[in-house]
């Protein structure tokens, strides 16, 4: 005979709990049999652990070593006490013992699932859990979609550029730049030109000069080594 302590609430997967769907009953005794074909000792806390049935048969959690396949915690693998519960409609319920809150849930015809595990106490929600699933599923791909990545351009020029060339080079930043794109614009210098790099800021100053209706310096220009950067990014 199972008896339950003070500090520790009875769990639907307890052997002590008896199923209420005499269909499930033979279900339970047929997997017993053919377990038994393959492990010479099946006892009922094993078997607990590998299935176990849900408003009599008609949903069906699975479960290994413990862990379910599910990332949410739904209806009796719920074993806290007690649950600070959210209505079908959104609405807060307050704090209550799990067991009133799964009752709450199975009156209205759906499930209780635990958005909140890590809350003192958790929060769980009176949801059909498919739905939420779903909803939730939807979201995460439209924030996916609303998410932009921002990538870096280079764009290299030489001190003695032309003019043709140079804005060849402002044209394919300008396409970057409308398409979301930081643009790093990177001056390069070679030998002697090594000794007049101050005097050629203005190469960088006339390229950001020429994409201002569209794009802002982000960082201005400064040298690295043997080159001068900066970086333009789109106006907002």
């Amino acid at each position: 005979m199972c008896e339950s302590t003070d500090n520790q609430a009875e769990h639907p997967l307890s052997p002590c709990n008896e199923f209420s769907s005499q269909a499930f009953i033979a279900f339970y005794r047929r997997l017993a049999e053919l377990l038994a074909g393959i492990y010479e000792r099946v006892d009922s806390t094993m078997l607990s652990a590998l299935f176990f049935a849900h408003k009599q048969s008609q949903k069906k959690v699975f479960l290994w070593e413990g862990k379910t396949i599910s990332d949410l915690f739904i209806n009796e693998q719920i074993r806290d006490r007690e649950v600070r519960v959210i209505g079908v409609d959104g609405e807060q319920l307050g704090v209550m013992p799990t067991r009133e809150a799964m009752k709450l849930a199975e009156e209205a015809g759906v499930d209780l699932v635990k958005i909140a595990p890590t809350a003192k106490p958790p929060v769980c929600k009176i949801v059909d859990y498919g739905k939420f699933k779903y909803e939730q599923a939807r979201k995460d791909k439209e924030a996916k979609k609303k998410q932009k990545i921002v990538e870096i351009k280079e764009i290299r020029l030489s001190p003695n550029i032309d003019t043709n060339d140079l804005n060849t080079k402002v044209n394919a930043a300008r396409k970057f730049i409308t398409k979301g794109d930081r643009v790093k614009v990177t001056l390069r210098f070679r030998g002697r030109e090594m000794a007049h790099m101050n005097t050629s800021k203005h190469i960088l100053d006339d390229f950001a000069e020429a994409l201002s209706d569209i794009a802002v310096m982000d960082k201005a220009p400064k040298v690295e080594g043997r080159s001068m950067t900066m970086f333009l990014a789109e106006k907002r």
